[in-house]
């Protein structure tokens, strides 16, 4: 475990950093935020900057900079300290015009706790350099549907969480909160947390709140640590930040029914799955908060299932986009400017962004013909990619510099492009995200 510096030590070390930026640059850390940050909001709102904004994108941060630091992928669940100053170094080396203050994993202590069976991480059930797994499953079943609908945190609490969790297991022996109403009521179930498989359930959670916490006061302040270093982050508003984020469709494909479940459904129980996606979407509606500011980013999210080799654009019309435009609606009129990372290929349905409001969308695409996004959506929505990861993995700096040069020229002519690796890069080459970096300041129109 990395040592943990003092508030003095952390001081003197923020003065060193800011005293090298400044005799490189020329100017001052606040200078070079300021610059950066008009750059990026030159983009999104579809001016042109004074050149390309370039990025590390999405899980990038923690993938790339544990290669490139040489610490395990372990430590971003293990050793928040460790992981935070090799992000930091990476930040620092390379440059990018945005920090994407994406340092806080789940902790690994905190998984192992609960049982976790959603999750495979490294250094846990992985071995420690190998990269985090999701687990798929019909964590709730194709005849539950009614269930979820009728009585939704029933549900939630008494079967998909021990799903989930194996440590919440006692709570299937729980009975529904809805008996609990009047008569004898909640006095009547305190016996339950006599037995011993509930005490050693307050137990474990005691213990996982508790290292939850430890964990997070240890990454927090990363953020505003980079901004005073001169890097601003791009999704200021995030799901912390009170924006409604995601596809209802992706929620129930990803988390309860799994994509073998959600396919079938689609066929086999249609009207129970729109009313579920209805569901979902007026929960996330109910929560969102106004954005605090006039330019913060925050929901749209990552796009599971909506790309061409999930479903048909008769399913797309259906079942995806209606809900989740809804979603996207709902976090512009809080007035956010939505941020959506469009995994595997869109090319067909390029046209339905023209639905939002122009200059409210921020579209990173991970194998989407960024040409054709570019003649489709310019002049409405920022682009945002998408440099392959295999090129930055196996390509030469040379063969990086020529495709990022493409994307400047094409994508970059007019505004409303943001220059990012198209997807996770956990094994890319130094010199290759050297090339990325550095060719916007040689190929900016």
């Amino acid at each position: 475990m990395a040592t943990v510096m003092s508030e003095s030590q952390k001081l003197e070390e923020e003065k060193r950093l800011r005293g090298e930026i400044e005799k490189k640059h020329g100017k001052t850390p606040e200078q070079l935020y300021a610059e950066r940050e008009k750059r990026i909001r030159d983009a999104i709102e579809l001016r042109v900057p004074d050149r390309v904004p370039v990025m590390m994108a999405r899980n990038s941060g923690t993938h790339f900079a544990a290669s490139y630091t040489g610490v395990t992928l372990s430590a971003a669940y293990y050793d928040p300290i460790a992981w935070k100053e090799a992000y930091k170094k990476t930040v620092l080396d390379f440059e990018p015009d945005v920090c994407v203050p994406q340092i806080a994993m789940n902790s690994g202590t905190v998984l192992e706790l609960l049982d976790t069976k959603q999750q495979r991480w490294p250094g846990g059930t992985l071995p420690p350099d190998a990269t985090n797994q999701f687990v798929e499953g019909e964590y709730m079943k194709a005849d539950e549907y009614d269930h979820f609908l009728s009585d939704p945190s029933d549900f939630t609490f008494r079967y998909y969480l021990p799903r989930v969790y194996g440590t919440l297991e006692p709570l299937t022996k729980l009975p529904p909160f809805r008996n609990m109403v009047g008569g004898t009521g909640f006095t009547a179930v305190l016996g339950f947390f006599l037995r011993p498989e509930f005490k050693e359930l307050a137990d474990k959670l005691t213990e996982a709140a508790q290292e939850q916490e430890r964990a997070r006061k240890l990454s927090a302040g990363f953020a505003e640590e980079m901004a005073r270093l001169g890097f601003p982050a791009l999704e200021r508003g995030g799901a912390g930040g009170g924006a409604p984020s995601g596809a209802p469709f992706d929620v129930i494909s990803d988390y309860l029914r799994g994509m073998r479940g959600a396919m079938l459904d689609m066929y086999r129980c249609p009207d129970k799955l729109l009313t579920a996606c209805d569901k979902i979407l007026e929960w996330k509606v109910a929560a969102a908060t106004p954005a605090k500011g006039d330019f913060v980013v925050g929901g749209g999210g990552a796009l599971h299932r909506g790309s061409e080799g999930f479903m048909s654009i008769k399913q797309f019309e259906k079942f995806y986009w209606p809900s989740f435009k809804k979603t996207l609606m709902a976090a512009i009129d809080r007035g956010y400017i939505t941020s959506s990372f469009c995994e595997g290929i869109w090319d067909d349905r390029l046209e339905y962004w023209l639905e939002l409001p122009k200059g409210k969308a921020i579209l990173a695409f991970e194998r989407t013909d960024m040409f054709k996004a570019k003649e489709v959506l310019n002049g409405h929505a920022c682009l945002l990619g998408n440099v392959p990861p295999t090129l930055m993995d196996t390509g030469s700096p040379q063969d990086v510099e020529e495709y990022c040069k493409k994307l400047i020229k094409v994508c970059g002519k007019g505004g409303g492009f943001i220059l990012a690796n198209g997807s996770d890069m956990h094994h890319a080459k130094p010199a290759n995200v050297r090339a990325m970096i550095d060719s916007v300041k040689k190929y900016s129109p």
